[in-house]
């Protein structure tokens, strides 16, 4: 049980007017051709639903994650929604790690702390939400271009992960984002 209080809302209104610019986004992850497929850290990361979809208001990925795969530990300033499709994928918050079965959500506060990583023999897939927008925009600076869903990235030897590694690091601030990865060097 959560004992935070909601946050206050805005005071009601009324609705506003219809945005007839705005478009309904139906998408499949399997079959369209025109979805971003992007190798990140050793996991696949589909970009279902951009900021550019919902006038910044969130993003939605579908992430394969492999065996022993997962982002380092990281944190930033907008909230973070995984539900899990596939598998299983134990996530640490805080410093306390928990695992999150098929069918279960995990929702983790701005600003904390955290990684997961796929502790399993098998693939795992999530749902990744993100308010507001804008991870997805980091995810295609950093991550490399596959072809679809469930590719895995191209290996990347020790010079590719360093540069990788600089890369991210140098853009993280860009989109809110801290790595916390300690001397990257170690």
């Amino acid at each position: 049980m959560n004992d935070t209080p909601p946050a206050q809302s805005k005071p009601p209104g009324p609705v506003p007017a219809d945005d007839p610019g705005r478009v309904l986004t139906h998408v499949s992850p399997d079959t369209d051709d025109s979805l971003p497929h992007l190798g990140v850290v050793g996991d696949t990361y589909t970009i279902l639903v951009s900021g550019a979809d919902t006038a910044g208001r969130y993003t939605l990925i579908d992430m394969h994650v492999p065996p022993g795969g997962g982002p380092p530990p990281h944190r930033h300033d907008f909230e973070e929604m995984f539900t899990i499709l596939d598998g299983e994928i134990e996530l640490t918050f805080r410093g306390v790690s928990a695992v999150a079965k098929v069918g279960e959500t995990i929702n983790v506060p701005a600003n904390a702390p955290h990684v997961f990583r796929n502790v399993s023999e098998r693939p795992a897939r999530l749902l990744c939400l993100c308010s507001p927008a804008g991870q997805e925009e980091f995810f295609k600076q950093v991550g490399v271009p596959v072809a679809h869903r469930t590719e895995a990235p191209p290996a990347l030897d020790d010079a590719a992960t360093g540069a990788f590694i600089a890369k991210a690091i140098a853009l993280a601030p860009k989109y809110r984002t801290e790595l916390l990865l300690g001397d990257p060097k170690s």
